[in-house]
């Protein structure tokens, strides 16, 4: 291992700032975790500290701390559509729970005096979404149907805005965000593009209000179960994998291109494109973050030389990769 790479796997969370997140945080914090537990690869190596943050109290005091220190951090959510590299993250990992986990479901009028009614749905950051399509759907939330089957959080889905036919950004009302130059809870105003939003980077989702038009919940949740049988049918949720790996280019589609390529079924160890999906790729049980990389790389290599076409990715590399 040569000396940058035994350097960049050192923790750089002292002593001192272990005695210090510990009164912040108590027993929510915990020192060299494991990461791979926590993504949907199951890749990952360890956070120098790992933090279960449960309201927006406290992930205000831990945003004070980051920049007094001017300590790294990142948020990890469902831990899909992100590959962590197998050295792990620097400084310290988040994740949100608690209240940051709710959702609450309501009908109300569209305008004072209006008979026309609207679904309006409040979620935190770390609400699963799959649950909240299940809830919004039972209270006729039209259009929840595209937003079925996203393995995520609604955090990480509106920062990456998320959908298929239609996208996070068409149904978002108000979006409230938490840092570490404004750590108390405030609303923003984003602006939606294919799988990006202007979210700062330094912005942490807090929670979310959506809104939908308001149809019947019998036809709403029949529509979204035959996307998700669809859903179920062509890609390969039996195994563990990050969902899609590549943005689908201009007037095409990753996937075709990666079987046109004669991609599928290739292998980096125990990684894998998926020979049911190509634009998938798979943990069969041992792969590595350096695996998967080789793969993701060898992949946009074939398709570039055989149609000139440059893949981008769509799930994120974080971390060190050795």
């Amino acid at each position: 291992m040569s000396v940058t790479t035994t350097q960049a796997i050192q923790p750089i969370v002292t002593e001192c700032d272990r005695a210090d997140l510990r009164a912040i945080a108590g027993e929510s914090v915990r020192f060299d975790e494991p990461l791979a537990p926590y993504t949907s690869w199951k890749i990952g190596g360890p956070a120098d500290a790992w933090i279960i943050v449960e309201n927006e109290h406290r992930l205000a005091e831990i945003m004070r701390f980051v920049l007094r220190r001017r300590m790294p951090w990142f948020v990890l959510g469902s831990g899909s559509n992100i590959l962590i590299g197998d050295g792990g993250i620097r400084g310290i990992v988040m994740q949100l729970a608690g209240d940051f986990a709710e959702i609450t479901v309501e009908t109300r009028s569209k305008d004072e005096g209006s008979s026309d009614n609207e679904i309006v749905v409040q979620a935190g950051a770390s609400a699963n979404m799959a649950l909240l399509t299940t809830k919004a759907a039972s209270a006729g939330a039209v259009g929840i149907g595209s937003l079925a089957g996203i393995p995520g959080s609604v955090g990480g889905s509106l920062r990456m805005n998320a959908g298929t036919d239609r996208e996070m950004g068409d149904f978002v009302r108000e979006v409230w965000v938490q840092s570490p130059s404004k750590p108390e809870p405030h609303s923003v105003s984003l602006q939606y593009f294919y799988r990006h939003t202007t979210l700062a980077q330094d912005a942490i989702v807090s929670r979310v209000t959506l809104v939908f038009e308001c149809g019947e919940p019998q036809a709403v949740r029949e529509e979204m179960l035959v996307r998700l049988v669809r859903r179920k049918q062509t890609q390969p949720i039996a195994l563990p994998n990050a969902g899609s790996c590549f943005r689908n280019p201009a007037s095409d589609k990753a996937a075709r291109l990666i079987e046109a390529a004669g991609a599928k079924g290739w292998h980096e160890g125990d990684a894998e494109v998926s020979p049911l999906h190509a634009n998938f790729i798979n943990n069969l049980g041992g792969a590595t973050a350096k695996d998967v990389a080789s793969l993701l790389a060898r992949v946009r290599r074939a398709v570039q030389e055989q149609f000139g076409v440059e893949l981008q990715l769509e799930v994120h590399l974080v971390g060190v990769f050795i």
